[in-house]
């Protein structure tokens, strides 16, 4: 009797302990340091280009992000001529007349934010998205949209239209995962992120052009959705972040809210042999660099200035 038992026993525990191997795996935050994907989370970043993680960060971590943001905005910290601008507007515009903020390079400007948790856990999560590849962080960016501000918009784009292609960087791939942490709730009212599923599966660059004449005049630039283009919002939670990749067709609203912000942390990664390839053509995302989105040599066609200078040749 006792035998039968134990057997019985046996085999309900092994059912079990089987069933757990799949379905009781943590995820989600294990540390400070780690944040453990879901399956379903690594496959619709690779199937729809976009992906959100809700709580990532705690109430007194995004407290210290907002610290930070403070010290860009209120200029504690001082940042360089275009790498602080109003990202929807040509340069020059007066500050009085800023829509969105948006300070490049932070951790660059202000060393004290360098491996906060935001980057370690961002670091664990690009791992898993990548395991073959040596991701590594290729730039950060602090937004800001201001209350009441309904031109706040970011045009539709893509952001490899901004960076330099394979031809012009020699390498082969282009991997890249973008993460952004919602300092605020992020949602349709105050411009969260929206998207067209799926447009980045051919890993292809759709035609755009600049919103301000050239990237002397202003950074933006846009393109034209299709008929066909299926567009979904992205809204995130305080201490939530959206991932998408470079290919992905994705803007933003303007902020409709009288009074509520929406600041965005941006860390993106890319594989570590296409930001050393970036350097060594002089780019590192800042807008202050020589070399930009107009000055690529890579065949695209809105690289207005390479085409300029060509034809002055």
């Amino acid at each position: 009797m006792a035998t039968g038992f134990f057997q019985s026993f046996g085999i309900i525990l092994s059912i079990i302990l089987a069933a757990c191997s799949v379905d009781c795996v943590k995820t989600g935050r294990i540390s400070d340091d780690e944040f453990i994907l879901t399956e379903e989370q690594m496959q619709n970043f690779f199937r729809n280009g976009l992906v959100t993680i809700p709580n990532v960060l705690t109430n007194e971590e995004i407290l210290f992000m907002e610290e930070a943001f403070e010290r860009f905005m209120n200029g504690t910290i001082k940042v360089p001529d275009k790498d602080l601008c109003d990202m929807s507007k040509p340069f020059g515009t007066p500050r009085e007349s800023w829509s969105i903020v948006n300070a490049m390079l932070p951790t660059k400007y202000d060393p004290s934010l360098q491996d906060n948790v935001y980057e370690r856990l961002t670091e664990s999560m690009v791992r898993q998205l990548f395991p073959s590849k040596d991701m590594t962080k290729d730039y950060d960016q602090l937004l800001n949209k201001l209350p009441g501000k309904s031109d706040a918009v970011f045009a539709w784009h893509q952001d490899m239209a901004y960076w330099p292609g394979v031809a012009a960087l020699g390498v082969e791939g282009t991997e890249t995962a973008t993460f952004s942490l919602a300092i605020d709730d992020s949602t349709e009212e105050n411009g969260c992120l929206r998207y067209v599923v799926g447009s980045q599966a051919s890993k292809t660059l759709r035609p755009h052009v600049p919103l301000s004449g050239s990237r002397d005049e202003g950074h933006a630039l846009t393109i034209e959705l299709g008929p066909d283009d299926v567009v979904e919002l992205a809204p995130a939670s305080r201490g939530s972040l959206t991932i998408h990749d470079e290919y992905v067709v994705h803007g933003s609203g303007g902020n409709q809210s009288p009074n509520r912000q929406r600041r965005t942390y941006v860390l993106a990664y890319r594989a570590g042999d296409i930001v050393k390839a970036e350097r060594n053509i002089g780019f590192t995302h800042s807008h202050n660099d020589d070399v930009n989105w107009d000055t690529f040599n890579d065949g695209e066609t809105h690289r207005v200035k390479a085409s300029k200078d060509q034809d002055e040749l």
